[in-house]
């Protein structure tokens, strides 16, 4: 794929939970990523975590952690992130299942694409597709 160096992806979303713990186990069993690193401070707080959907990922942390990063977050709301699947209505089942708050269900797209819209348990906006961008690169 264009602007990915040695397969890897050169953009992360970066998300912050009051309850990060929580988020990876909804961000994994309902939505599918898989995890690839937690990193936990001394309290048991996630400081970082990366998860992975096809070939992209997500980082996510803790909020209240005192990072930069966290600092910079503060005040900033729910964010939308684009996920591409090949099989939306298995992945809305899955979600379903595990008790994802859906949006939108699937549904075929004016431009060619099928996807689904869920809220995770804190706000943010995942839409799960099979339209897949033109980089331009």
């Amino acid at each position: 794929m264009a602007g990915m160096e040695g397969g890897r992806p050169s953009i992360y979303p970066t998300l912050l939970y009051a309850d990060a713990k929580a988020a990876v186990k909804q961000l994994t069993e309902a939505f599918g990523f898989t995890e690839l690193s937690v990193y936990e401070g001394e309290d048991g707080q996630v400081l970082h975590a990366e998860l992975a959907q096809g070939n992209g990922a997500v980082m996510l942390g803790s909020k209240g952690s005192g990072s930069a990063f966290d600092n910079a977050m503060k005040g900033a709301g729910p964010v939308g992130v684009y996920v591409v699947v090949d099989d939306v209505d298995a992945h809305h089942q899955q979600a379903v299942e595990h008790g994802a708050e859906v949006l939108m269900p699937p549904t075929d797209q004016d431009y060619g694409s099928r996807d689904y819209m869920a809220r995770d348990a804190e706000g943010n906006v995942w839409t799960f597709g099979t339209y897949v961008p033109e980089s331009g690169i």
